[in-house]
């Protein structure tokens, strides 16, 4: 079993499940943006417990209403859930690494699914909301940091292998403060790791259009393949899927 250990503790929330400590590696902090007004607008019902059960209660009917309008190409929520659980089950994984909590809905539905779940979120407000509402759960850890700088140190410490879901969205929403290299530097520490056989999971694949420093699609299916011809590269709902050839 891989059991993700996060290097440096202080990174976590209080055993509490209370806000991140302030005393952080500085590489990891000058990383975080601190107020992303733009991506979340208000501090109320958004940042409230409410709003994630409102989220999730919506996922099946949103699903539903994904297949009445003839599955248009951005994914539902539940689907992307099932695609994540189907894979686990498949390669028989059994540790979860997500980059992006944001509400927790991942993490939430596929908690029963992992003997261990990691989570990276930037954001210091969803970090300590998703940090107190999985509080209870020993087996699931919520970081707050740049899953850049994370993903990395985390594989330090796993020795089996592992599903990795990871966000290609970001490009649109924090355009002009994210790294454009972000995605291909966590992707490469994935797929050079001592470990061959983990899976990666990057949602949001229409968001790899060439804009807002994203690569296209097919630059990005080409590098793989080019560089990683051990591996098996497809794209479907909306997800890039890479898998072991073997």
């Amino acid at each position: 079993m891989a059991e993700v250990r996060p290097v440096t503790p202080s990174m976590e929330g209080n055993s509490d499940g209370g806000p991140v400590e302030e005393q952080v590696d500085e590489a990891v902090a000058a990383s975080c943006i601190d107020s992303p007004d733009t991506l979340i607008p208000g501090s109320g019902f958004r940042h409230s417990r409410f709003y994630f059960w409102k989220k999730r209660l919506g996922h099946y009917p949103n699903f539903l209403y994904w297949n009445l309008r003839g599955r248009p190409e951005r994914t539902p929520h539940f689907l992307k859930q099932r695609t994540v659980k189907e894979y686990a089950r498949a390669y028989g994984l059994r540790t979860l690494v997500e980059a992006g909590t944001y509400y927790g809905e991942m993490v939430a539905a596929t908690r029963k699914c992992f003997a261990s779940i990691c989570s990276i979120e930037w954001d210091r407000r969803l970090a300590a909301l998703a940090q107190s509402r999985f509080a209870l759960y020993p087996h699931i850890r919520v970081l707050q940091g740049d899953s850049e700088l994370w993903i990395p140190r985390m594989l330090e410490d796993i020795h089996a292998p592992c599903l990795f879901w990871l966000d290609g969205g970001y490009f649109i929403w924090a355009a002009k403060k994210s790294n454009p290299g972000r995605l291909m530097s966590e992707l490469k520490a994935i797929l050079n790791h001592s470990i061959s056989g983990h899976v990666i999971l990057l949602d949001d694949a229409r968001c790899l259009n060439g804009q807002n420093g994203a690569p296209r699609i097919e630059d990005f299916l080409r590098s793989i393949h080019t560089d990683y011809p051990d591996r098996i590269v497809e794209v479907r709902h909306d997800i890039v899927r890479i898998t072991p050839a073997n």
